[in-house]
């Protein structure tokens, strides 16, 4: 940013810069701290609002630059995390033309990029994590991801792996549907499939939520319900010979299929989520396929059009967790036994 006009004492031992209204060359930091070529060259972020600051200095994130239209900001927020940035008091009518919001609160920050390795998570987060984790393949939906991560989040993932092909989780609309996700569970972005395995615990078994394989009956998106709820669900070759096809050629084995709601949550797990254009990658069926993996089905009612991924990932976790929860318990039990 460019050099304070004014600086003025914020509060005991916190001082900041006091910019001239409408100064354009703030306004193209910011534009340029908003763009991925700016997260990928420099290692920083942007983010804005109260609550989603607030969360990232309480995780560890390190700010460099805040720009804020009253005091009153920095008095909300932790004063021995801020008093290293530079605090740049702006107009509110500049954070309006700068911010992507309907409502801007008055708030923005310019982050070094987390690193999952450094972030100190909360701890009610910590003590709820499961051994249940959650792969992306090919969200490429800003709006889903974020939902996508906040559901993780909810559910108490430990952990969210991000493939090659999914939206930059630093976005900013991935951000604000994430709801504070971001600073609550660690997530590993940009990963070729062949590094996926390394960033699972060692026996995970990789299961996939086929939301759009018309080759399961009762898929969402399949177009036909079961006639029989109860009956094991199976891949049919007359279905959709195309896909098949497609499988045997790409050598991946012919996963079974099932319910969302039967036992599939062993210790651990992963759920493959995979994009509503482009579906599942076959390295994530081959991944399922090598570790004995299932399909999980989530059927709907007839005519219905297949769940929008982000519905589709937060049935499939919550089940998990409660098949998770409830092996716990039964485990628990059996230890008391005389």
């Amino acid at each position: 940013p460019p050099p304070a006009v004014e600086r003025s004492a914020a509060a005991p031992g916190l001082w900041y810069e006091k910019a001239a209204p409408g100064d354009r060359r703030l306004g193209k930091v910011v534009t340029i701290a908003k763009s991925k070529k700016f997260r990928d060259n420099h290692g920083k972020v942007l983010l804005e609002g109260h609550r989603l600051i607030k969360d990232a200095l309480e995780a560890g994130a390190v700010p460099l630059t805040l720009f804020f239209s009253t005091v009153g900001h920095l008095k909300k927020l932790p004063e021995a995390d801020i008093k290293r940035a530079s605090l740049i008091k702006v107009k509110f009518e500049d954070i309006k033309n700068w911010s992507d919001l309907v409502t801007p609160q008055g708030l923005l920050g310019i982050f070094s990029k987390p690193d999952p390795a450094k972030m100190s998570y909360p701890a009610a987060q910590l003590t709820s994590s499961l051994p249940l984790l959650l792969i992306c393949d090919n969200i490429r939906d800003p709006g889903n991801l974020g939902t996508i991560l906040r559901a993780a989040a909810g559910a108490g993932c430990e952990k969210v792996l991000l493939t090659k092909g999914c939206v930059d989780p630093w976005e900013p609309k991935v951000l604000r549907a994430g709801m504070g996700a971001h600073f609550r569970l660690p997530i590993i972005a940009n990963l070729d499939w062949e590094s996926v395995p390394t960033n699972l615990p060692a026996g995970t078994q990789v299961c996939v939520a086929d939301n759009k394989d018309p080759a399961l009956r009762g898929a969402a998106g399949a177009g036909s319900a079961p006639d029989n709820p109860k009956a094991p669900v199976k891949s049919s070759p007359k279905a959709a010979p195309e896909h098949k096809d497609e499988e045997e050629a790409a050598g991946i084995p012919e996963l079974a299929a099932q319910y969302y709601y039967e036992d599939w949550a062993q210790t651990p797990v992963a759920v493959v989520i995979g994009g509503e254009t482009h579906g599942l990658s076959p390295a994530a069926l081959q991944l399922a396929a090598s570790t004995g993996g299932k399909r999980l089905v989530i059927p709907v009612v007839p005519g219905v059009d297949s769940l929008n991924s982000a519905i589709a990932a937060g049935i499939v976790l919550f089940e998990g967790k409660k098949q998770l929860l409830w092996r716990h318990k039964q485990e628990d039990d059996r230890q008391k036994l005389p």
